[in-house]
């Protein structure tokens, strides 16, 4: 573990342990499919990235866990241009559960959509 947190991405490229956060963050996009290149057109904006480096401590105060996190640089997209709408994937547990129960009490099947989000009709 790095007992460090480094101010740039040349620093963190100096050690073993925080490149290794970057891949990690890196294999998680490409695992949960989170985003895909699109052509670029003339209306559109670039969203600059950057990348926050996060020691995560016990309750002890010990480093147990190196944290990159590739984020994105939100302030300059304009509504309609860069994006339609906004969506936090947020749920809370008590809905999930009554729907878990509803189901199970009518031998219900639930599944994940394969229908993208943008396509599906709400």
């Amino acid at each position: 573990m790095s007992t460090w947190q480094p101010k740039t991405v040349a620093d963190a490229l100096e050690d073993n342990n925080l490149i290794n956060g970057l891949h990690e963050e890196l294999n998680q996009f490409a695992r949960n499919e989170v985003w895909m290149l699109v052509p670029r057109t003339k209306k559109m904006n670039v969203i600059g990235t950057k990348w926050v480096f996060k020691n995560k401590l016990d309750e002890h105060g010990m480093i147990i866990r190196n944290k990159a996190r590739l984020v994105a640089k939100g302030y300059n997209q304009e509504k309609g241009i860069d994006f339609g709408e906004t969506y936090a994937p947020m749920a809370r547990l008590e809905p999930v559960r009554l729907l878990l129960e509803y189901a199970c009490m009518n031998v219900l099947n639930i599944r994940r959509s394969k229908v993208p989000l943008e396509d599906q009709i709400i």
